[in-house]
């Protein structure tokens, strides 16, 4: 794999460069730029290219996020800062992953192994999104949720549904995990795929891919048995019944 090292300091540039060539012999270093400028022109040179980038946020004369306000970038990215207020808006750009200086040599190692997981680059038109450039309709490719210190992004692919209980929003992933949001069912349901996702109740909205089998009951409602299975009865309401199963078809 070919590296380049978007990095304005240069002690932090080196002690980078030299931790990957020794945890990774077989990446190969083939630039280092300090500023947005120097980037775009390494970028721009067709005798350059890159599999993987690793990426500070803040250099010499702006954000590294301009970066991709004016180049389309295809390959993997790793964001690193020495602060997490950039997060949420590197992973709903498409960061591949976002290591907190100092660096942890493990947590380089696994950002590393899902670079070579993943087949393409940063997703332009979620970064577009990200940014508040973009004419296409903004439905969510990735959320943000937290658990104690962490930060984890979840797919909208990997997402069962979001539902409420006991006055607080939770997301369900595919893998039985249950995450509390901030968001709520309103703002989700403008923010989802409509083709993807359904709001069946007022406290509920349900992916496709979750929905296994639908029972009509008495009254009108139809009961959703859903994989994974919720802690709730998951029902549609009398009112969203035929929207539900136009959306099934």
């Amino acid at each position: 794999m070919k590296a380049l090292i978007v990095e304005d300091e240069k002690m932090a540039r080196d002690n980078l460069a030299r931790t990957i060539s020794s945890l990774f012999p077989d990446i190969e270093i083939v630039g280092t730029s300090a500023s947005v400028a120097e980037t775009l022109r390494w970028l721009r040179d067709p005798s350059c290219s890159a599999d993987i980038i690793f990426m500070d946020v803040e250099l010499s004369d702006g954000d590294c996020f301009e970066i991709f306000r004016q180049e389309k970038v295809t390959a993997k990215v790793i964001m690193t800062t020495a602060y997490d207020s950039y997060a949420v808006k590197a992973f709903e750009a498409g960061s591949i992953d976002y290591l907190l200086k100092p660096i942890d040599p493990a947590a380089l190692r696994r950002a590393v192994e899902r670079c070579r997981e993943r087949t393409s680059g940063v997703d332009l038109d979620a970064l577009m999104r990200a940014l508040g450039r973009s004419d296409s309709p903004a439905y969510k490719e990735r959320f943000i949720v937290s658990v104690g210190e962490r930060i984890i992004p979840i797919n909208a692919s990997d997402i069962a549904y979001f539902y409420s209980k006991d006055k607080y929003n939770y997301l369900a992933s595919a893998d039985g995990s249950h995450y509390i949001i901030d968001s709520s069912m309103d703002s989700l349901e403008g923010e989802l795929d409509p083709k993807k996702f359904c709001r069946i109740s007022r406290g509920c909205i349900v992916a496709l891919g979750a929905v296994r089998s639908v029972t009509r009951q008495f009254g009108g409602r139809l009961r959703v048995e859903a994989e994974p299975g919720p802690p709730f009865e998951m029902t549609v309401a009398r009112a969203r019944v035929d929207d539900f199963l136009a959306w099934l078809e």
